[in-house]
């Protein structure tokens, strides 16, 4: 397996070397960086390769999470943002989702849940842990709209992609069929009669976009 290579982002040196130091037990991790901003970030981004996962502070000086997560989509759409905050109140956890980031963990977590976050990342550009998929909910359903599940949350995501719906289903993890009812589920619910009406609710409600 080639290792997932790594960058870290926070304005903490200790919390970075240890952080760093933990991932590093794994052999299917591969450190390339930290920094202490966004700005220090940019400028190591010149120097080494490009990382497939990008752990993000949120709180930090010169450049915070939320500007370098959004300058990451612009300039290295490739790039996954994993944000890895203290803060867990919703406008926190949904601007970043907003701004670009694929995933958000406290800093308190398990490294078990912080290694499975990243390769979720890594294979599917994705990680919805519950904390996030119940922010998600009070900010996107709005008492009187349709309740959409989590994981349709994630194929309406993917829908914004070019990805086929069988590319999407492997992506999922689930059966072409099991993506067929996403589908057909969301087209009820969303009172919309294609991939393109998904795709314009997902723009409407800012859902998925920096």
């Amino acid at each position: 397996m080639t290792p997932i290579k790594i960058a870290i982002v926070d304005d903490h040196t200790l919390f970075r070397q240890g952080i760093g130091a933990l991932l590093k037990e794994h052999e299917e991790i591969q450190i390339l960086f930290e920094a202490g901003n966004g700005k220090l970030m940019q400028q190591a981004l010149t120097k080494h390769l490009l990382p497939d996962v990008v752990l993000m502070d949120i709180n930090m000086p010169v450049m915070d999470g939320y500007e370098t997560t959004a300058w990451l989509k612009a300039n290295h759409p490739s790039v996954a943002v994993l944000a890895l905050s203290m803060y867990e109140d919703d406008s926190s956890v949904i601007k970043m989702i907003k701004k670009g980031a694929g995933g958000y963990v406290l800093k308190e977590c398990r490294p078990t849940e912080l290694l499975g976050a990243i390769i979720s990342l890594k294979e599917r550009g994705l990680y919805l842990n519950e904390m996030v998929s119940g922010k998600m909910f009070r900010s996107f359903n709005k008492p009187d709209d349709a309740q959409i599940s989590p994981k349709e949350l994630e194929f309406i995501k993917w829908c914004c992609s070019e990805l086929t719906y069988k590319e999407i289903a492997d992506k999922m993890f689930v059966s072409p069929r099991t993506v067929d009812s996403y589908r057909e589920s969301l087209f009820q619910k969303l009172n919309v009669k294609s991939r393109v009406g998904l795709v314009l609710y997902a723009i409407k409600n800012s859902l998925f976009l920096p």
